[in-house]
């Protein structure tokens, strides 16, 4: 008598032991790989904490940032004020600084204005070579 193996059926399945095993190392590859990009704020060196110090009023001007963009430039205490546009700040500023060294530029920006409105009359400051600056929010 002759012995007969039965033949093995073909699976027609597909095998998903694995499955769960390749995806996770495909995860844990992408995320190991990635390269996040940081953003970059504005580049500000803030003084350490310290006493509050008295300050001249003539050795302040204030630009005072509205929500519209415009910018109102008051010198002091002093109670004139001048409406000017944000790229006139720079040259303001100038001329300003070559009559005291000791000018400090405080920007006082409106809680309804848009922060670009506030970054435009910073670069504007920065511009005019001023390194005594103070950003505060403007108080009702």
């Amino acid at each position: 008598m002759a012995i007969m193996k039965r033949k093995q059926k073909v699976s027609d399945e597909i095998p998903t032991a694995s499955l769960a095993d390749i995806a996770f190392l495909l995860l844990v590859f992408f995320l190991t790989t990635t390269v996040f990009n940081e953003e970059k704020g504005l580049p500000i060196v803030l003084p350490e904490r310290s006493e509050e110090q008295d300050v001249s009023p003539k050795n302040l001007i204030f630009f005072i940032v509205q929500p519209d963009g415009r910018v109102v430039v008051r010198r002091g205490e002093s109670e004139q004020e001048q409406t000017v546009a944000y790229n006139q700040v720079a040259t303001i500023l100038r001329q300003e600084l070559a009559g005291n060294d000791n000018l400090i530029a405080a920007i006082q920006t409106h809680p309804d204005a848009s922060y670009r409105h506030m970054v435009n009359v910073l670069d504007e400051v920065k511009l005019s070579g001023a390194e005594r600056i103070s950003l505060q929010e403007l108080e009702n």
